[in-house]
């Protein structure tokens, strides 16, 4: 793949994110929403600020860049003192506590399990992935073990590290698509099938490839879900970007158009749209928008440059 093409991706991956989550924030426990009410709203608004899930995002993409791969200890401590620095990002109630359970001593793989006996299958580990589904995107079994291992910080359940890695494994899907038109929906679901380690993830797959087959959108939220659990928000995101594989405009706004989880959902479309598409799919006028545009664009593009060095590295 041509460098600037994949740095495209990357980039577009990360403000994806942003973009997804920013837009989507407003319209969060709705039920349907129109999509030209979506558009009204973006366009009246002066700036678009992200949430917890977006700056969770760049606390990965910092401590990435900061350790030159995945180093638990550091991201972990990436996401606390981010917290600590802006605490009102909409952080859910679960976090804080075990960002202080790490800042008081508590290994960064043990403190998630203490908070939630069993450990959270929330999508707070999924939101975040992009700079993991664009750093790995060409070994997918060391994605894996790092979409696991980055999980376990917040998510320690096998269905919240499930759906991390599944939405990582999307996104290097997306990464390692020429154009949108080499695209095939079904061997795209099918590899996604294969990824996958858990029957409730394998089964909405199956549904995402129904649902396709024979449109029908009211099946979505009833089927696929619209919530907070990564196995009803996950599954949703890759069915946004498959009915809408060449526009990232249209992918987020059918996300967030389902209500529920937005900011989540639309926030893990936008960076699977923006991994296949590159960041020029991105409407400037949102993209200009974007809150801390110009920092997320110089982590992914850090991101992109430390992808290249490790790759060098890995032939010689």
């Amino acid at each position: 793949m041509v460098e600037e093409l994949l740095r495209s991706k990357f980039l577009g991956a990360l403000v994806g994110t942003g973009v997804g989550d920013s837009l989507g924030a407003g319209f969060e426990g709705w039920g349907r929403v129109a999509l030209d009410k979506i558009e009204q709203v973006a366009q009246m608004r002066k700036t678009l600020t992200y949430t917890d899930d977006t700056h969770m995002m760049i606390g990965m993409a910092e401590s990435l860049i900061r350790s030159k791969g995945f180093d638990g200890e550091d991201m972990a401590y990436s996401f606390v003192r981010n917290y600590e620095l802006e605490p009102w990002r909409g952080y859910g109630p679960a976090p804080p506590h075990i960002f202080r359970l790490v800042r008081n001593g508590v290994s960064w793989d043990q403190a998630a399990q203490r908070f939630y006996d069993g450990g959270s299958y929330g999508n707070g580990s999924a939101m975040r992935i992009a700079p993991i589904g664009v750093f790995y995107h060409d070994k997918l079994s060391l994605l894996r073990e790092v979409a696991c291992e980055s999980s376990r910080i917040t998510h320690a359940h096998i269905l919240g590290k499930e759906g991390a890695v599944l939405q990582a494994c999307a996104i290097a899907l997306a990464t390692n698509l020429e154009s949108p038109s080499a695209l095939d929906r079904g061997a795209f679901l099918a590899e996604l099938t294969d990824f996958a380690q858990d029957d409730v993830y394998r089964q909405k797959l199956a549904t995402i490839k129904q649902i396709l087959d024979n449109p029908d959108e009211s099946r979505v939220v009833i089927e696929l879900g619209h919530g907070i659990e990564a196995f009803n928000s996950v599954p949703t995101a890759i069915y946004c970007f498959l009915s809408e594989p060449g526009s990232f405009t249209r992918a987020v706004l059918l996300a967030i158009s389902f209500g529920g989880d937005t900011d989540t959902i639309a926030a893990m479309t936008g960076a699977i749209s923006g991994a296949c598409l590159g960041i020029d799919s991105i409407p400037e006028q949102w993209r200009s928008k974007l809150e801390n545009r110009h920092y997320i664009e110089e982590l992914a593009n850090k991101l992109y440059d430390l992808y290249l060095d490790t790759k060098k590295l890995g032939e010689k």
